[in-house]
């Protein structure tokens, strides 16, 4: 059973940065693609960004360009920077981990990041 800690949010200004961040446990297999999704206030969940590896990644289309997805295996680790924010940045981030051999996803409980003045 994998275990996904957030942590890093909080509020921020318009046009401000935040980096937040996820440590994976309790698994000693590292393929696992990590990913951040989102979820606003009465609306669904949505993709953020993707890593597989280092060289992999995929962005939802309204954080292209601002935000950038990274992670350190040694550290069970992904981290997500998020620049230029915008209030409708505002929502609660996800962590999720998706086994590549077994196909079984995992979510963390969630961290709240607000962007407004």
């Amino acid at each position: 059973q994998v275990q996904l800690v957030e942590s890093g949010g909080g509020l921020v200004q318009p046009g401000g940065s935040l980096s937040v961040s996820c440590v994976a446990s309790g698994s000693s297999d590292s393929n696992y693609a990590m990913g951040w999704y989102r979820q606003a206030p009465g609306k669904q969940r949505e993709l953020v960004a993707l890593i597989a590896d280092a060289h992999r990644t995929n962005y939802g289309d309204s954080v292209k360009g601002r935000f950038t997805i990274s992670r350190d295996n040694a550290k069970n680790t992904v981290y997500l920077q998020m620049n230029s924010l915008k209030s409708e940045d505002t929502a609660v981030y996800y962590c999720h981990a998706l086994n590549l051999r077994s196909l079984v996803a995992y979510w963390g409980q969630g961290t709240q990041v607000t962007v407004s003045s």
